[in-house]
């Protein structure tokens, strides 16, 4: 198989290619490191298999909305006493085609 039917076939699959999802995938379990509240941006980073702080940051910021360090700082508050299964969930990055329109309020 080739690359790009691979890509074309996952895409159709799961709604985005390849590296999308895997970075998807990167994000949610950085997330949960993060919550954690034991390692460092640069652990983390390095823990969910990206080799640029810088690449990482980027995309934890596209896709969740805050830097990462700052995410740590609230998220810790924000959970608190919630099971891990239940803020996983709960704090999952939605990507911007994911995202629910506001319906505009007619008066």
């Amino acid at each position: 198989m080739s690359a790009g039917h691979l890509s074309r076939q996952f895409r159709q699959a799961y709604g985005e290619p390849p590296y999308a999802y895997l970075m998807t995938r990167r994000i949610e379990r950085a997330m949960a490191l993060l919550r954690r509240g034991d390692l460092s941006v640069t652990d983390v980073c390095f823990e969910v298999g990206c080799s640029s702080l810088g690449t990482f940051s980027s995309k934890f910021t596209e896709l969740v909305g805050v830097p990462p360090s700052v995410y740590r700082r609230e998220a810790e508050q924000s959970t608190a006493g919630m099971p891990s299964c239940v803020s996983k969930q709960v704090t999952r990055p939605i990507r911007n085609r994911e995202a629910q329109t506001p319906q505009p309020q007619l008066t």
